[in-house]
């Protein structure tokens, strides 16, 4: 099981924290990932973390300003989200799964809302 937490309303520039509690079958994956999808938009993958060794992926629309993390010790996976922008706006998305194509597990949104 993923639960995500940690979503709200922001003024574009602020910062935001997302988490992502994994337990059950989700700890036997290899990589953790956040998504997000926006009104009329494709579900998008923003960032990515192996469990094991920490390698990262991000999209190239929040390099620099997002930062994606992990607690192993706790089950946890982080996305620190800063200088928010209004397009940032979304439904963002905990998933589990084997690599940046396949994704098997997912949590329930946390709704992200930037304001201009």
């Amino acid at each position: 099981q993923l639960q995500a937490s940690g979503g709200g309303l922001v003024q574009a520039g602020g910062s935001l924290r997302l988490s992502c509690a994994a337990s059950g079958r989700t700890l036997s994956t290899y990589i953790m990932g956040w998504f997000r999808q926006a009104p009329a938009k494709e579900r998008e993958l923003v960032a990515a973390i192996a469990w094991t060794d920490g390698t990262t992926y991000y999209a190239d629309s929040v390099k620099g300003r997002f930062t994606i993390s992990r607690d192993n010790a706790k089950n946890m996976v982080y996305l620190q989200m800063n200088k928010l922008k209004p397009e940032d706006t979304a439904i963002y998305y905990c998933a589990a799964g084997i690599a940046t194509s396949r994704f098997d597990y997912w949590g329930q949104g946390t709704q992200v809302t930037v304001s201009s």
